[in-house]
């Protein structure tokens, strides 16, 4: 399944728009709960979806030149920024700005969009929750990320390198190699680093995978 620019921006603001109504739903000590990204909790998940509103491509470089190069070291310098912002007000910021076309360098309208996708569930997986993209983004989402025009930043090149994906619940399949088999999201999830998100597959590919996410 393919996406072309102009749904791929629909998507991302309809998606924004559902973090933003789960997160508007949630207690002091869920904001608190650490979320699947290491070192952030369901907080700092949700502010640093707002980056592009508070800073800019150039203003990111310079930040990255305080960081001496360091991309992750500047994103999470970012988001720890907004963070200190009430919760309220990082609700409605992603629904005033859910409509925001964002498109970077290198990974353009896709780097946003897989970012709603896979944070959504970075907060909901660790609180339980059911909360999800619909199942046509994740079956778009693994074609962009199985592709070779997919950016480095969001999947490493090698490590989808001889496997193949076969999403059980949209009925598609990616690349060629050794198999793995689960839901679009987990496998989603997986491919981008979520290890806990192994549990929800199976086949002869998912110890390679472990290996290269872990």
């Amino acid at each position: 399944m393919t996406l072309d620019d102009e749904a791929v921006f629909a998507a991302t603001a309809r998606n924004r728009r559902r973090i933003a109504d789960l997160l508007d739903g949630l207690t002091a000590a869920e904001w608190a709960v650490p979320s699947l990204c290491d070192g952030w909790t369901v907080r700092h998940v949700a502010a640093h979806l707002l980056q592009h509103v508070f800073v800019g491509f150039g203003r990111f470089v310079l930040l990255s030149v305080r960081h001496r190069g360091d991309t992750d070291a500047t994103v999470d310098h970012i988001a720890r920024s907004i963070a200190r912002r009430k919760p309220a007000e990082i609700v409605h910021l992603l629904r005033e700005h859910a409509d925001d076309r964002v498109d970077p360098p290198r990974v353009g309208p896709w780097g946003p969009f897989a970012d709603t996708c896979v944070h959504l569930r970075d907060i909901a997986r660790p609180l339980g929750r059911d909360d999800d993209v619909p199942s046509e983004d994740w079956a778009a989402l693994l074609g962009y990320l199985t592709s070779p025009r997919a950016a480095g930043a969001l999947v490493p090149p090698a490590r989808t390198d001889g496997i193949f994906l076969e999403a059980t619940d949209v009925g598609e399949r990616y690349g060629d190699g050794l198999v793995i088999r689960g839901p679009a999201e987990a496998l989603g999830m997986a491919l981008t680093g979520r290890a806990v998100a192994l549990a929800d597959l199976s086949g002869p590919g998912v110890g390679v995978l472990r290996h290269r996410i872990t």
